[in-house]
């Protein structure tokens, strides 16, 4: 996969909160557009678990003139997470003290890892301003996290996630876990590529697609059809080739596991002074965006993030598609989005004249 992707070298010592020292990392990101003189027209895209930096794959139809990413107005900027595989440093890259993989020595990462790992990428490239950061599911975790971290964030668009994650979510996550781990092939994450633990992320994968859409979207998509000469229900075959999918893309158990346990670290008040006083102090335009059909992350935990924001707005989004609505309901998505960023503008306007 490369889509136009550029790899970098960070040859510096990158630390984890878990206490774990890269020598070095590699960060892959894709761009469009062009920065402006001052650098401060950025448009930062930050990608979901199984996501990957050319966003214009995955979110194209957000991609255009007049769209949510317009590459004639901002210079988007998306940048592949540290624990992927797709680019960035992750459990099957090679470490370079020792020329082997780093497979089960892997460290545990935390979403703020992922997004200290991210700021190498905009001081690279002299990025002064982040005009208006998205981020939907994980996604949105490490947006969120962005703007706590660094004041350059000047808007910022989350979808369906919280200010933590919960023990429901946690508990589906470990529930995937243990699938990758029951694999016979899966040895602690050491196994070797001619014998990859594909069963295990097969069956982690189905559940997370169970999580993903609602009972409604399934009735309408399969209801009790059987799947023609397979003596299965539809159902039951859209699972497995998800499954099978998630394998054949080359994505990575260990990956899965790491990820998956970087999500669960997903908690703004974690190590701070409480997320109420932490959000409290982010004073930047957030629009929220909850799902009603969401399993996964309810609409509550967008609506309780909201209340813990100076500057929030929450707006609904109607849709049976369950938790992967944002990645099908690109019109109603952008219009919603339109409609912030045109009032967030001119708070930022009065916010401005009010310093000077």
């Amino acid at each position: 996969m490369n889509f136009g992707i550029t790899t970098i070298k960070y040859d510096h010592p990158f630390t984890t909160e878990s206490g774990f020292t890269f020598p070095a990392l590699e960060l892959a990101y894709k761009t469009w557009g062009e920065l402006n003189e001052d650098k401060s027209n950025v448009a930062l895209v930050c990608h979901a678990f199984s996501g990957h930096a050319a966003a214009d794959e995955w979110l194209s139809d957000c991609f255009g003139k007049g769209k949510m990413l317009d590459s004639s107005r901002n210079f988007i900027l998306c940048i592949n997470i540290i624990g992927s595989c797709y680019g960035s440093t992750g459990p099957r890259s090679i470490n370079p003290e020792t020329d082997k993989r780093y497979g089960s020595d892997f460290p545990k990462l935390s979403i703020r890892d992922m997004v200290r790992a991210q700021q190498i990428i905009l001081d690279r490239l002299g990025i002064r301003e982040v005009e208006f950061a998205f981020g939907a599911s994980m996604g949105g975790m490490q947006a969120l996290e962005f703007a706590i971290m660094d004041d350059r964030i000047k808007q910022l668009v989350l979808v369906a996630m919280g200010k933590s994650h919960s023990p429901w979510a946690i508990g589906i996550s470990e529930a995937q876990r243990q699938a990758i781990y029951a694999d016979p092939n899966w040895k602690n994450g050491d196994y070797s590529d001619d014998a990859p633990p594909l069963q295990g992320l097969s069956a982690a994968r189905m559940m997370a697609m169970l999580t993903y859409r609602s009972a409604h979207s399934f009735e309408h998509k399969f209801g009790r059809k059987r799947q023609e000469g397979a003596g299965i229900y539809q159902v039951e075959s859209y699972l497995r080739y998800q499954g099978r999918k998630m394998a054949d893309r080359g994505f990575d158990a260990l990956t899965y596991v790491r990820l998956s346990e970087a999500m669960d670290s997903h908690d703004v008040g974690r190590g701070r002074s409480g997320s109420r006083e932490v959000l409290a102090n982010l004073n930047i335009p957030v629009l929220i965006i909850g799902i009603d059909s969401d399993l996964l992350y309810p609409v509550a935990e967008q609506k309780e993030l909201v209340s813990l924001l100076k500057n929030g707005q929450f707006t609904g989004l109607h849709s049976p598609h369950g938790h992967d609505s944002f990645l099908i309901e690109f019109e109603k998505m952008q219009q919603i989005i339109h409609d912030f960023r045109k009032t967030a503008k001119n708070f930022r306007e009065v916010s401005l004249n009010s310093n000077n």
